[in-house]
């Protein structure tokens, strides 16, 4: 597998709350509520860097993740377990009393079952992390978990317990009312008279965490002089401290070699998706997405002369919808929303018989497509740039 170039890890901790506006839209008066979503996507970390150097130049992003203590990398929870205890496709469980007796859409992935045997006998224990226990589970998982899973292929019960306060989810929700008075009385306007926003607010001990490329960290490191800088992130640019990390350089190395080595071995692999996966495919009429990559085809085909591909099964949750925005083609100095977009969860989980190449070595169309029809780069390059799409690869264990 073609590893990707060198990333340097900074720190972004917010001063205040954050303001980061969901996909729906939004005005006063007609929607009295405005939604937020959190972490920011990779446009608007794009966006805050951007601000920050006064320049359109490109840039590559790995992340965003959370950090604490500004010395540990946290990833989502990969969606292949179910209290604990891991998914394997139907087809691959060959001991399975349902195996051979299932019948399924075959023009759909295979579906998950819990592994046959001792395992699968400890699901009602108290201990495990379920609707019925009162016990708080890990929702993101320290590098070091991360790294085991990519080693290992399972992740062991124990670590699944929180350790710090955040872990199951690093933020709070803080809703805040605007009101607009009429003049010259006391009464509410009529018409934009009242809405409410939801801020985020990250936890004490808590950052998020982004990989830059050498270029883009050459120039913070001319424009810091050895200080921290302050970016201006989402909507009213609420200020947040931007701090270099070499700690997290040496973490994020040895995942992507980890991943690397699983990638090259060849044989079942399970991608293990860390940040939003946008799979959107063109049509002359309109964009489709989905949540696994266009290119992989499916393992189990309906019809004899469908192509046969590497893609068994899924395991992933609700869609993100993403909405970012583009330079106006009469006005480039201004801006309008894009077409929304609804990409895979980050924690979503592909079992593969094996790893799937495209255009050499990599494993999406993303990595490394042809340019477009006018000499510029594919837009599926630039998602890809600005950090979607991350996977990780781990080797089926058994």
């Amino acid at each position: 597998m073609t590893l990707s170039p060198q990333f340097f890890w900074y720190t972004i901790t917010p001063l205040d709350v954050l303001m980061l506006r969901d996909a729906k839209p939004f005005t006063p008066g007609e929607r009295a509520w405005a939604g937020s979503t959190f972490p920011p996507n990779g446009h608007a970390i794009a966006g805050a860097i951007r601000g920050l150097l006064g320049t359109e130049e490109k840039l590559q992003i790995r992340g965003p993740f959370f950090c604490h203590d500004y010395q540990t990398l946290y990833f989502p929870c990969p969606l292949g377990f179910v209290n604990k205890i891991p998914l394997i496709p139907l087809n691959w469980a060959n001991n399975h009393p349902l195996n051979g007796q299932l019948k399924w859409d075959r023009t759909r992935p295979c579906p998950l079952v819990k592994p046959f045997g001792p395992q699968s006998e400890h699901d009602d224990s108290d201990t495990l992390c379920s609707d019925r226990a009162e016990v708080k589970c890990r929702q993101y998982l320290p590098w070091q978990i991360v790294k085991d899973y990519l080693d290992k292929g399972t992740i062991a019960e124990e670590v699944w317990q929180l350790q710090y306060q955040g872990e199951d989810q690093p933020w709070t929700v803080e809703s805040r009312s605007h009101n607009s008075i009429e003049p010259g009385s006391r009464q509410v306007k009529d018409a934009d008279g009242y809405f409410v926003e939801n801020a985020i607010r990250l936890y004490k001990h808590w950052s998020l965490a982004i990989g830059l490329d050498n270029q883009t960290h050459q120039a913070i490191q001319q424009q810091a002089a050895g200080r921290a800088l302050v970016v201006r992130l989402g909507g009213e640019g609420h200020r947040a401290v931007l701090e270099r990390c070499k700690t997290l350089d040496e973490q994020w190395q040895e995942l992507q070699c980890s991943s690397g080595a699983n990638f090259d071995r060849g044989g079942r692999v399970l991608a293990y998706l860390v940040t939003p996966g946008v799979f959107e495919r063109q049509t002359q009429s309109r964009a489709i997405c989905q949540a696994w990559p266009w290119e992989w085809k499916l393992a189990d085909t309906s019809n004899p002369t469908q192509t046969q591909g590497p893609l068994v099964s899924v395991a992933t949750a609700k869609a993100v919808p993403i909405s970012c925005r583009i330079r106006d083609e009469k006005d480039k100095t201004k801006s309008i929303p894009a077409p929304q977009v609804f990409a895979a969860p980050p924690g979503t989980v592909y079992y593969l018989n094996s790893p799937p190449k495209i255009r050499g070595n990599y494993p999406l169309f993303q990595d490394d497509p042809p340019l477009s029809k006018n000499g510029k780069p594919h837009r599926a390059r630039i998602w890809r740039q600005l950090g979607y799409s991350e996977l990780l690869w781990i080797s089926y264990q058994p």
